[in-house]
C-alpha cells in the first residue's frame, strides 16, 4: 500500500479575488479583504464585520485593532491567520488589541510576553490552534485506559469523528482544502474507480470491482485504528486518505511506537490534482489536522514504497525525516518521521521552497 466530513451547506464559499483570503474559527467562514497600500485587512462573516491595520516594518509584522472596544474573537483569530498567510517568513507577529483581551488570548497560548512585556503571536504556537482548523476540535484530550488488541498493548481510541474534520485556505490556489470522513453510500463510486486508476493501482495494488471495494471501506470504517478521509478542493473530492495509530499498526513492529503516533496512507484520484501546487496544500494539512486532532501525538510516520522517488521528495520538503527502509511481507518500504516541534517550530505548513506558496526561511539565530 502507498502512503501517498459532511461539509456544512454554507461552509465553503465562493471562489475569491485575488486580494481574498478566507478563514474558518470556529467553523465559520470569515472572508478577508487585504488593501496592501492602505495596511488595512477588512474581515467579514455573516455575524459580524472589523477592520484592522497591518504593518511590516524593519521585518516586523504588527497586528493592531485601531479602536477602544474589543472585536470579535473570531474575527481576532482570522485576521491573525491571515497576516501570516500573507507574510510567510514571519515567526510572529506584534498584536494590538484592548487590555481586557490578553488574559484570555495568554490562557489560550495565542498571545506571549516578551522580555519587556511586549505582546506577541508566536506562529508556533498560534498554528496549534485548533479552532481556527477544526469545524469540531475536542475541548480536552481523550481520557487514557490502556488495552489490548492483536497481542498489542496501547490506548483506547476514542469514538471516529464524523463529517468534515479539517478546512483550510489555500492561499496560492485560490481554493479550500478540507477533510472529511468517508461515507461509504456517498464515496464508494467514486474510491473503486480510483483504486482502478493505473497511477493507483501502481502503488496500492488493490484494483477490483464495487463489491470488494465495499468490503475493504466496510472493515476500514469498523476499525478503531483507521480514520478514512476523503480529500476535497472546494468540497470537490480529488483523493482518499487512511490516517491510523501507529501503535497497534503493523508498522508499529518496525520502530519504537509511541502511544499516540500517527501515520497515514494516500491515494490521488484525479489526475488534474497531482500536480505541485496541490502536493503543497494536502501535504503538509494532513499533518497539520493529525498533530491538531489530539496535542499527544509528537510524531507522524509514513511508510511509502521506497521506489517511490517523488513522494520521498515531497515528504522531505515537508519536513519529513527518511529515517530507514526496511521489509515489510508485501513491499520494501521507507519509514518517514515527522515532528511536532519540527512541524510547528519550521512552519512546515508551509513546504521549502520551490513549493507554491513558500518564503525564504530566515535563520533563526537572527531573527525576532
Amino acid at each position: 500500500m502507498s502512503t501517498t466530513v459532511q461539509a456544512e451547506p454554507h461552509a465553503t464559499p465562493q471562489r475569491t479575488a485575488a486580494n481574498e483570503f478566507v478563514s474558518y474559527p470556529h467553523g465559520v467562514p470569515h472572508r478577508v479583504d487585504h488593501d496592501a497600500e492602505a495596511h488595512r485587512l477588512h474581515v467579514e462573516s455573516d455575524r459580524h464585520s472589523a477592520t484592522w491595520r497591518l504593518d511590516k516594518n524593519a521585518g516586523r509584522l504588527a497586528l493592531t485593532w485601531p479602536t477602544s472596544s474589543a472585536p470579535p474573537h473570531a474575527a481576532t483569530l482570522a485576521a491573525i491567520e491571515t497576516a501570516f498567510a500573507l507574510h510567510p517568513d514571519s515567526q510572529t507577529l506584534q498584536l494590538q488589541v484592548p487590555e481586557a483581551m490578553y488574559p484570555s488570548l495568554r490562557h489560550t497560548g495565542i498571545v506571549v510576553d516578551d522580555s519587556e512585556g511586549v505582546p506577541w503571536v508566536p506562529a508556533e504556537l498560534f498554528w496549534q490552534q485548533p479552532d481556527l482548523w477544526l469545524p469540531s476540535p475536542k475541548s480536552l484530550p481523550y481520557p487514557q485506559q490502556p488495552i489490548s488488541s492483536d497481542g498489542r498493548r496501547h490506548p483506547r481510541r476514542p469514538p471516529k469523528p464524523e463529517g468534515t474534520v479539517y478546512r483550510r485556505y489555500i492561499p496560492w490556489l485560490k481554493a479550500t482544502l478540507s477533510f472529511r470522513v468517508l461515507d461509504l453510500e456517498r464515496d464508494l463510486e467514486c474510491f473503486s474507480r480510483w483504486m482502478n486508476d493505473p497511477v493507483v493501482a501502481h502503488f496500492w495494488e488493490e484494483q477490483g470491482d464495487l463489491a470488494q471495494h465495499r468490503h475493504r471501506l466496510e472493515a476500514t470504517l469498523g476499525h478503531p485504528n483507521a480514520l478514512p478521509l476523503i480529500a476535497c478542493f472546494d468540497d470537490q473530492p480529488f483523493g482518499y486518505f487512511e490516517a491510523y495509530w501507529a501503535k497497534e499498526d503493523r508498522l508499529g513492529a518496525y520502530y519504537d511506537a509511541d502511544d499516540f503516533d500517527r501515520g497515514w496512507h494516500l491515494l490521488i484520484g484525479e489526475a488534474a490534482f497531482r500536480g505541485t501546487p496541490y502536493v503543497a496544500a494536502w501535504l503538509p494539512s494532513i499533518s497539520h489536522y493529525l498533530f491538531l486532532d489530539d496535542c499527544r501525538t509528537q510524531r507522524l510516520v509514513i511508510e511509502p514504497r521506497v521506489d517511490n522517488a517523488k513522494m520521498l521528495y515531497n515528504l522531505a520538503r515537508c519536513g519529513y525525516a527518511h529515517l530507514k527502509a526496511f521489509d515489510f511481507p508485501h513491499k520494501r518500504a521507507m519509514l518517514g518521521m515527522q515532528l511536532r516541534e519540527h512541524f510547528f517550530n519550521e512552519r512546515s505548513w508551509i513546504p521549502q521552497p520551490p513549493h507554491p506558496g513558500s518564503a525564504p526561511r530566515p535563520d533563526p539565530r537572527f531573527s525576532r
